[in-house]
């Protein structure tokens, strides 16, 4: 059976990585002729070009993971039913959890990939698809969006109303300090710079107002050194951020996040609970593939393959709604996550029940 067991993975990952191939390949042609007269008009260097459909090519890999999967898993496993390759294993005495191995392992080994991919690769590939719109294709902005709020500890809250990114300056700054809904102290300042050398704020032109025991402490100066939880960086982040961290850096970034008190941090919990969920959906979408395609059909394996990219497809959009429930207040955002892999885990074993023995 050993023998069995390596053609059987050696199949399911060349398969794998041809299905891979050819959909970021056409995925890519697509893109490049949507976008080449960006490309002509805005003067793009044809090695940035490049660049970009590398990593593009990455992001659609880790997209692609659960259809990919799938299809490889059927049509490998069809065409052992259609040679009748299973019926003569089963009827040698090998029992289906016995046949299941192999494609599982194999599974086990693209989703190990899948982490390493998401944890540590995947957020520089996304990173620099994002730089190069930004550069190319969308331009750069020199200033951020206006009125910025920020919330930069447990009970204080960051305005500006223009931060400029060229001179690390942002204009009309307000930090409040409120604490069971009073206001405690109040700072303002025509401008605050960010000083490279320091690591520190200068507000420029600045007006404290304090409120104690029913009294207001006003006090006014010219420069006022101060140190802030954030930086340059925090006023322009890209909507994307949490998916251009690596692992690590995501982690670290939550733990500021919820020292700050920050509202903004289901998202990165979210990305973090995604990238230890997908690597699972490979597993359990080859157990599915399995058992749907283990039979021998008279038509061959066409309607297995649709079959395969429809359930594929529709565990990418209950992935995309579950992950959307999470990011606008779930209670449970962990199980809101998971719930693509435990509605499918669920199916498989129901499915289960109907396979040769």
């Amino acid at each position: 059976m050993k023998l069995l067991d390596k053609l059987i993975i050696k199949d399911f990952l060349k398969t794998y990585v041809f299905v891979v191939l050819m959909l970021i390949l056409i995925v890519l042609v697509l893109d490049f002729t949507e976008k080449n007269d960006a490309y002509i008009r805005n003067d793009v260097p044809s090695r940035e070009v490049l660049k970009y459909m590398g990593n593009y090519g990455l992001y659609l890999n880790n997209l692609l993971t659960p259809i990919t999967v799938f299809i490889s898993v059927i049509f490998i496993t069809s065409k052992m039913a259609g040679r009748t390759e299973i019926i003569a294993i089963l009827s040698s005495g090998v029992s289906f959890p016995r046949l299941l191995r192999p494609f599982i392992f194999a599974a086990m080994m693209i989703g190990g990939i899948s982490f390493l991919l998401n944890g540590w690769v995947l957020p520089v590939a996304t990173k620099g698809v994002t730089e190069f719109k930004l550069t190319y294709l969308e331009k750069t902005r020199t200033t951020t969006d206006p009125n910025i709020h920020i919330k930069v500890g447990a009970d204080s809250y960051a305005y500006l109303s223009r931060f400029f990114k060229s001179g690390n300056t942002g204009y009309a700054f307000t930090l409040e300090t409120i604490r069971d809904g009073e206001l405690i102290n109040k700072i303002s300042a025509d401008r605050i710079v960010w000083d490279t050398a320091k690591h520190e704020w200068t507000m420029i032109n600045w007006r404290l107002r304090e409120l104690k025991d029913k009294k207001e402490e006003y006090t006014v100066g010219e420069k006022l050194d101060t140190a802030l939880t954030i930086t340059p960086a925090d006023f322009d982040l890209p909507p994307n951020h949490h998916e251009t961290l690596k692992l690590p850096e995501l982690s670290r970034q939550i733990r500021v996040l919820e020292e700050r008190g920050a509202d903004n941090v289901a998202f990165y919990k979210i990305e973090r609970y995604v990238r230890f969920m997908s690597p699972f959906a490979a597993i359990i979408l080859t157990f599915i593939g399995v058992i749907m395609s283990a039979r021998k059909t008279r038509g061959g394996s066409g309607f297995q393959i649709a079959m395969g990219f429809l359930l594929a497809f529709i565990y990418i959009l209950l992935f995309i709604l579950s992950r959307t429930f999470a990011e606008n207040g779930a209670t449970y955002p962990i199980l809101a996550v998971w719930l693509p892999n435990i509605v499918f885990a669920l199916t498989g074993l129901v499915l289960y029940k109907t396979v040769p023995r």
